[in-house]
């Protein structure tokens, strides 16, 4: 008998003795296995080498800082509806569009996760890996290299002027912290490139 059903006087049914202990115990299971798909989702395959491995890491690193300078926006006062679930949806894909890169060093990179319908199990040929990451490397390389050289040349992609009310036009601390955000997009396409590199070569000589 508890000290509770003690000051009470009268046993408590056991379901309720047990319940806290019950989740106490699901928490480090739920915790582990977290952990476990993690780990998994990380791990290299053999022949990586230790570069190869850093910059697919780094890459969801160089989108991170401008995905949360974007959320902000999506909370304030008079954005629409749509506009509000742009702004998220943008920072999710992005970073999970980033994340893709690490399948160029790990197991899900070369075959298909069994959890996966229809496809799991089955080998990832190298080229709709490659192919696709050295277009999108490219792209991205052109994509935000131009933007930052618009940008100090005070236009928009366009070719318009920079509008007013835009961040590096306020200047000070909102200016700095804009481009601290938004400056390692830079290092998006050359390390994806490089990682998409090192993933052909890989795969070819196997």
């Amino acid at each position: 008998m508890t000290r509770t059903d003690r000051i009470l006087g009268t046993p408590l049914p056991a379901a309720m003795t047990t319940g806290t202990t019950g989740s106490t115990m699901n928490a480090p299971v739920a915790t582990g296995r977290l952990r476990s798909t993690w780990r998994a989702a990380h791990a290299p395959v053999a022949g990586v080498p230790r570069w190869a491995r850093i910059a697919a890491y780094a890459i969801p690193f160089t989108v991170l800082p401008s995905s949360l300078w974007r959320l902000p926006f999506a909370f304030g006062d008079g954005l629409p509806f749509g506009e509000r679930a742009y702004v998220v949806l943008l920072s999710i894909v992005s970073e999970l569009v980033a994340f893709a890169a690490v399948g160029l060093v790990a197991a899900w990179g070369e075959r298909v996760p069994r959890w996966v319908p229809g496809l799991g199990g089955r080998r990832v040929p190298t080229p709709v890996a490659a192919i696709p990451a050295g277009l999108g490397a490219v792209a991205l390389t052109v994509l935000w290299t131009a933007c930052v050289v618009t940008e100090l040349a005070g236009v928009t992609l366009r070719g318009e002027p920079t509008p007013a009310d835009f961040p590096t036009q306020a200047g000070g601390w909102e200016a700095a912290i804009y481009y601290l955000c938004y400056l390692p997009l830079l290092l998006w396409g050359p390390l994806l490139a490089a990682v998409t590199y090192a993933y052909h070569r890989r795969r070819r000589n196997h």
